[in-house]
Formats: structure tokens, sequence, C-alpha cells
């Protein structure tokens, strides 16, 4: 119409384009971000969506444990160097965590994955264990990094529990300075971006083209328009923008409140599922690592309460140290409240999933 201008052609088309790459990409679960907030405050959170239970646990495990790659007789062998408290997966793999130097790790789904053939020219390592074996041995991003890209082990990988896919993941680490780092393996090679700003991973695509969707909306302005469907590459450029657009409050309470406000923003509602599509999936539980104040929190999307684990409460001595379990029940049914560490119960430690 006369006097009526088009405001964004350009733009209009780069979305129609980016829409198409969303709906071509392959969609899988789960979000993870990392707030840099006022006072040296750094909160890591992350989702984690599922189309079934995965039956997660709250794990404590000491330093002095004696951990093997599960990959056969040349498996990666170890001795932990720091404790830690993870989440686990069907209790054969952790799936997320935080150890007492303050370095987090988070497994998410990337179907994109490949891994290199184990030809047994260096020892190897179960995906189950990856996460875990970063966590035992590093206190920063930065000696994980330096360690990683000598590639000690050969990641192996195995059907995930009770289906026949295999596992396809790839790796992201934060620690109490607000490093990040995000560990993929693409065409049988090892990728790592490592720098402060990369605060977010999400799913498919790969890590690269995660980012170059993002500029397309940081142009945008989050303030005018954001993606809004449980898309990897939508729930990415929300969390890109909210985990930045909240405010830096030197009052920890509220810091947590905007970082726990932000997780649950790109979460997916319970019982929501794409047709043809069973990863994209419901959002299962969540959980925040305080690494200033050493907390690790879980919330599940079952139960009204969301609890913690003060990682200043842990013995996680050599000498004294025990293994120590919370069992969250069916669906992470068990409602706790407040710091559960009182809850922990000494068990057996699990075994990672192996071949």
């Amino acid at each position: 119409m006369p006097g009526i201008r088009n405001p964004l052609p350009v733009a209009g088309i780069a979305a129609c384009v980016i829409a198409l790459a969303q709906l071509l990409a392959p969609a899988r679960a789960c979000t993870r971000l990392v707030y840099l907030g006022a006072d040296g405050d750094v909160i890591t959170a992350r989702s984690m969506d599922w189309k079934v239970d995965v039956a997660t646990n709250l794990w404590i495990f000491p330093r002095g444990m004696q951990r093997s790659g599960e990959a056969g007789p040349n498996s990666l062998r170890w001795t932990s160097r720091y404790g830690s408290v993870i989440a686990s997966g069907y209790d054969v793999s952790t799936t997320d965590g935080l150890n007492e130097a303050g370095l987090s790790a988070n497994l998410l789904w990337l179907v994109e994955s490949q891994y290199p053939a184990f030809d047994k020219t260096r020892p190897g390592l179960s995906i189950a264990a990856w996460a875990q074996y970063v966590l035992d041995n590093f206190a920063t991003v930065r000696e994980a990094v330096d360690a990683l890209r000598k590639e000690p082990f050969s990641i192996v990988t195995d059907n995930v529990p009770g289906e026949k896919r295999l596992a396809t993941l790839h790796l992201s680490l934060s620690d109490a300075s607000g490093d990040s780092a995000i560990i993929e393996y693409i065409g049988g090679k090892q990728v790592i971006h490592h720098d402060r700003k990369y605060q977010v991973m999400t799913n498919s695509p790969v890590f690269d083209e995660q980012l170059a969707l993002n500029t397309y909306w940081k142009q945008i302005g989050g303030t005018v328009m954001l993606p809004g469907t449980n898309r990897s590459a939508d729930r990415f450029a929300r969390a890109s923008f909210y985990v930045n657009a909240i405010p830096k409050s030197e009052d920890p309470v509220i810091a947590l409140a905007s970082v726990f406000s932000v997780i649950r923003n790109v979460s997916v509602p319970y019982g929501i599922s794409t047709e043809n599509e069973p990863n994209l999936s419901s959002t299962r539980w969540r959980t925040v690592a305080d690494h200033k104040r050493k907390l690790y929190f879980f919330e599940s999307a079952l139960t009204p309460n969301t609890f913690w684990v003060d990682l200043n409460d842990v013995d996680f001595s050599r000498e004294t140290g025990r293994v120590k379990k919370l069992d969250l029940g069916p669906d992470q049914r068990n409602v706790f409240a407040g710091n559960a560490f009182a809850r922990f119960q000494d068990a057996e430690p699990f075994h990672f999933l192996g071949i």
C-alpha cells in the first residue's frame, strides 16, 4: 500500500532461511547456560529433556577412587584427584556434575556426533564416563582443555540403555572463573571450542552452526522478537539473550533466582512432545551449579521443591570420604527440601556402561 514500507525485507528472507534450517535439522534435547554475574559470581544451569525417565539419582564421589574407562582390556585407567557431586543417567553414566574445585561438566545430546574408530592405538573411555573423567582430574576448564587436546583416549560409545541406537553426545565445561569449553566429535575428529563467551550449548546443529544462527537473532534483538519453539536452535537463541539480559545482582539469592528463571524459560513443558521426534521431549529435571559458593541445586519437574547439596559439607577425602547416593525415585518423584546432604546414604558406586 502507498505510504507503508516493508520494515525488514532482508530480515524476513533470512528468517525464512533460518526457519527452514531449523525444520530440517534433527532436533534433540537439553539446554546448558552459564551466568557471569557481579562480584565474580558464576552459575551454570542445565535442563534434561528426554522422552522417558532416565532413572537419575544424585551421587557423591570422594577423591582416590580407582576408575576404568570400561572399554575392555585397553581401557583408560585413573585415580580421581577431586571429589564431586553428580547426577547419573540410568545409574550407568555421569550426565552432569560439579567437583570440589568448582568445575562443572554437562553431557547433552548431539546426533551429528561421530567418534573415531576404537583401533586401540589409544586407551578407550566409555562415553558414559566422559564427564566423570573430567570432574575427577581437573580443577579448571583450561587444565581440562590442555589435556584433552592431546587426545589421551578414544571415546567408545554404545547403545542408550533400553534402546537400539548409539549414544551421541557432546560435553560442556565451565569453572569458577567463568571460563567455558564445548567438546564435540564431528566426522571422527575432536573439536574444542574454548572461550569465556561460549555461555550456551543446546543440541543440533553442531556448535559452529548454532553460533551462526544465534548471530541473526542478536541482530533482531531479544526485546523485539525471539524464537519460541522447543527446538534446539530456538532454545539457544532465548538462552543466549536472557542469560545476559537478567540483572547482575550482588545478592546471590537474586542471582540464583534469575538463573533458575532462564533455565525454566528454555525448558519444555511436561507432557509436550513432537511427533516423529521422540527426543524432542519434556524437561524432566534441571540442575544449577553455584561455582563460587559450591552449591549444587536439583529440581525435578514432578516435585514442587528445589533442593541442593552444599559441597562444603561433604568429606571428599581419600581417607574418610565415602561414596554416597541420594535415591530420587522413579521419575525423580521423591521430595526433598533445603540442603539434602544429610539424606544421602552410603552406597556402592555404580559401574559405568561399558563395551
